[in-house]
């Protein structure tokens, strides 16, 4: 059952789709920046195009060859073997070090795609409910009392279980804030 229930969750977890369409986001709000960069890159480009063919080959073959030489002229065979454990142990810090950092931007790309997907459907965000809970009276359901033709129907709803009160609650207050919008 439990990977049964792994599986559930997994296929239910909107995270990746959210992580997909803060992609896709960001990736236009990336594109909308290029023209930008292609001038920047047709304005530059003469003049380093000009350095390089001003460059002499063979001063730049001297600064290779000396950086060649003063790299091997500082390995130390006895050395190699404490440096490649050393690189060894950092390797792996460092890789646990990254992947913590893509599990936080994973999450903060998530997020934005959660955000902009709630902006494209034009859709208050659930922080605003929340605070329109708070700040928001409730309205009297006594108040639009129905006809008292039914008095079944008003007893069953006042028989529901305390588990699905807050649905109630948090639809009530969708309500309030619609027609606090209304009002004004």
């Amino acid at each position: 059952m439990a990977i049964a229930d792994d599986l559930k969750k997994t296929l239910t977890d909107p995270t990746p789709l959210y992580f997909a369409a803060g992609t896709a986001d960001l990736a236009v709000q990336q594109a909308k920046k290029v023209p930008e960069l292609i001038e920047q890159l047709r304005a530059e480009a003469p003049a380093r195009i000009e350095a390089v063919k001003n460059t002499d080959p063979k001063a730049v073959q001297d600064a290779v060859t000396a950086k060649v030489a003063e790299v091997l002229g500082a390995i130390d065979p006895k050395k190699i073997g404490e440096t490649a454990q050393d690189l060894a142990l950092r390797g792996v810090g460092v890789a646990a070090e990254y992947a913590v950092r893509a599990k936080e931007t994973y999450d903060k790309v998530a997020e934005h795609g959660e955000q902009a997907v709630r902006a494209w459907r034009g859709e208050v965000s659930e922080e605003i409910v929340d605070i329109a809970v708070v700040v928001e009276p409730r309205p009297e359901p006594k108040a639009e009392a129905e006809p008292t033709a039914e008095p079944a129907a008003g007893a069953a709803a006042d028989e529901q279980p305390a588990a699905k009160k807050p649905a109630t609650r948090r639809s009530t207050a969708k309500k309030a804030v619609v027609t606090a919008d209304d009002a004004s």
